[in-house]
């Protein structure tokens, strides 16, 4: 027999994806959980981790055990080719679809930090030294958000070209700057792995922090001094993502009949 908080969390759960707990509202408090199903409140803490883990719910200040937003699971082809748009500059293999609008949540930002570990080994640069850091929040229009974009550009990028860290970078962005600044052409090496979120991240692209996220990065590397002059990270939640390939075949695997 199943244990009391996994039938509790089945029962939940089957209640949130019927729609009597829509996207955006609140289950009943813990002490009304408990009444509910008639057992302790450690009981209903343990169906709610679940749910947590699942990415159905979660805990917001002030507001409670919060349905969660869910956008459709969305399939990336993850290719090597970047292409260019006359508009909007370089356009790299992502989650986008062609002439699919995205949007911007809250307002991108642009900063200078200490640059932690990860970006700064992407740089190589020593770990705390501050680095202009460009951070935005999308989604494709309507749906909640669906990854966390945060671009480190090195001091010497900034240096050569002050644009970089301007709100408005003009027709092609920050990388025409840079290329336009004598780094061009950029080359790009990308790599991807699965990771569990830092707090600030979970809080960004509002999932639970117990959560895995897919990170891609992608390093740009100036054909000026040979070295790393920007890196972008990307972080998607695990529960809106799958990555898929299309598989060929080598000589050596050609089937004969």
């Amino acid at each position: 027999m199943a244990a009391q908080y996994r039938e509790i969390a089945d029962d939940l759960r089957r209640r949130i994806d019927g729609g009597e707990y829509a996207p955006g509202t609140t289950l009943p408090t813990y002490e009304d959980l408990t009444h509910q199903y008639g057992v302790g409140s450690g009981v209903i803490r343990q169906a709610l981790d679940i749910l947590k883990q699942e990415g159905l719910v979660s805990v917001v200040k002030r507001r409670g055990i919060t349905v969660r937003e869910r956008g459709a699971r969305r399939r990336i082809e993850r290719g090597s080719l970047v292409t260019r748009d006359p508009a909007r500059g370089y356009i790299f293999p992502a989650a986008a679809r062609p002439d699919e609008p995205w949007q911007a949540h809250g307002r991108p930002t642009r900063s200078t930090e200490p640059i932690p570990a990860g970006p700064a080994e992407l740089l190589g640069i020593e770990v705390g030294t501050d680095v202009l850091r460009r951070r935005r929040v999308t989604s494709p229009v309507g749906e909640p958000p669906f990854q966390l974009v945060d671009t480190w550009i090195s001091p010497t990028g900034v240096a050569d070209a002050p644009q970089v860290a301007d709100a408005h970078t003009g027709q092609g962005g920050y990388l025409d700057r840079l290329e336009e600044a004598g780094h061009g052409p950029i080359s790009w090496t990308e790599r991807t792995r699965v990771r569990m979120p830092t707090a600030e991240e979970a809080r960004l692209v509002e999932m639970p922090d117990t959560m895995p996220v897919m990170e891609v990065c992608r390093v740009g590397v100036s054909a000026k001094t040979g070295a790393p002059i920007e890196a972008t990270v990307c972080v998607i939640p695990g529960d809106r993502v799958e990555v898929v390939a299309k598989l060929r075949r080598a000589k050596s695997a050609q089937w004969t009949s």
